[in-house]
């Protein structure tokens, strides 16, 4: 089992800066995946980056660039900077991680951070 706390939230202008953490209540050294997801109002649940346990990346199209995902396995912590914030991206921002178990992937979330982008 794997608790996911984020931190973070917060009202930013557009174009400014936020960073979100993500602390587990266990080593995230042997989880495959961890990444960040997020939610906007009437709308599913979507990927924004992952970062595997070996340092690999991946993002969402309209966050490259933009959006920096990292992984800090001696502090049980992944961090989300996100640059030229927008609008569109005022979402609830969920942490996740993913082991995979045999075959199997099982996921744990976190409770999700709102991110509000607004003049």
């Amino acid at each position: 089992q794997v608790q996911l706390v984020e931190s973070g939230e917060g009202l930013v202008q557009p174009g400014g800066s936020l960073r979100l953490s993500c602390a587990a209540s266990r080593s995230i050294f042997s989880i495959n995946v961890m990444g960040w997801y997020r939610q906007a109002p009437g709308k599913q649940r979507d990927l924004v980056a992952t970062i595997t346990n070996g340092g690999s990346t991946n993002y969402a199209d309209s966050m490259k660039g933009r959006f920096t995902i990292s992984r800090d396995n001696a502090n049980n912590t992944i961090y989300l900077q996100m640059n030229s914030l927008k609008p569109e991206d005022t979402a609830v921002y969920y942490c996740n991680a993913r082991r995979i178990v045999v075959t199997t992937p099982i996921n744990y979330w976190g409770q999700g951070t709102q991110v509000t982008v607004s003049s």
